[in-house]
């Protein structure tokens, strides 16, 4: 059995495979936890039908929460790995001008995006809406371009209340004309995320010439989505082609499924 970790700013994604089982689903397993309830990943770890030899995660929540979950499953005698973003895994090149600087929840995510799709494929971008949301494009020729680094939606929200006088911690729909402060907030909030995923799509379909597919994730989504996909639609009419997102549950656990696949040797 190999673990799955995948470490975020607010919440800790965790699950498993069996990676030398070819029947086993595409998806790993995953449950999800506050990321500073470490004390949940000690009794989901109990839970387990087997014990664990090895993990394989990603750690954006710095070297103290990396080194707390090591030591967790160190008590049951299972070593992790962190993996870190390469030049190339899997057939997918790295176009940052130095590739250890993207993160490595960006690379996993990317790895399980691609693990999806045909070995043709068109051009994608993946929106993920979390503490940051990244917009990132990868081409047909699975070269990882470039992308979008923002404050995710509940940072919007919470510098706006934080950093001025008067300003609340909105609550409100999401409308074209605000007729209140809990409107505006909103309203601007899902704008500006939509506006960068309509913005890469352009410059995805100018890049490549053809209409790039757009997936998402994250716990923002929810928040942003329907100005997305209306915006979307309002930009996509004018090429003849209407782009529909669609919403993964756990990219980053799907690329480090893909890659303990790749890596499995030994019989767990």
């Amino acid at each position: 059995m190999i673990i799955l970790i995948d470490s975020g700013n607010s919440r800790l994604k965790v699950g498993w495979l069996d990676a030398n089982n070819p029947d086993m689903p595409r998806e790993p397993a995953a449950v999800a936890f506050d990321g500073l309830d470490l004390a949940a990943l000690d009794r989901w770890l109990d839970g387990l039908p087997r014990r664990p030899l090895r993990a394989l995660g990603v750690n954006v929540a710095g070297d103290a929460r990396g080194a707390a979950i090591a030591e967790i499953l160190l008590k049951r005698g299972c070593a992790v790995t962190w993996a870190r973003s390469q030049p190339s895994t899997l057939g997918l090149t790295n176009g940052y001008r130095q590739p250890a600087q993207l993160g490595s929840d960006r690379w996993a995510s990317l790895l399980g995006v691609l693990s999806r799709l045909p070995g043709a494929h068109p051009p994608f971008l993946l929106a993920s809406f979390g503490t940051a949301t990244t917009i990132d494009t990868v081409g047909p020729d699975n070269v990882f371009a470039g992308g979008l680094i923002l404050p995710g939606p509940a940072m919007m929200r919470n510098a706006l209340a934080h950093g001025t006088a008067n300003l609340p911690v909105a609550d409100g729909r999401v409308v074209a004309y605000p007729a209140d402060t809990h409107e505006a907030i909103a309203s601007g909030i899902a704008a500006a995320q939509a506006g960068a995923v309509v913005r890469q799509w352009l410059a995805g379909r100018q890049r490549y010439g053809e209409t790039p597919q757009i997936f998402a994730a994250g716990g923002g989504w929810p928040e942003v989505h329907q100005e997305i996909e209306r915006l979307l639609a309002d930009a996509g009419g004018a090429f003849g082609a209407t782009p529909v997102p669609v919403y993964l549950d756990h990219p980053v656990l799907d690329g480090l499924a893909a890659m303990a696949r790749a890596t499995a040797g030994n019989p767990d």
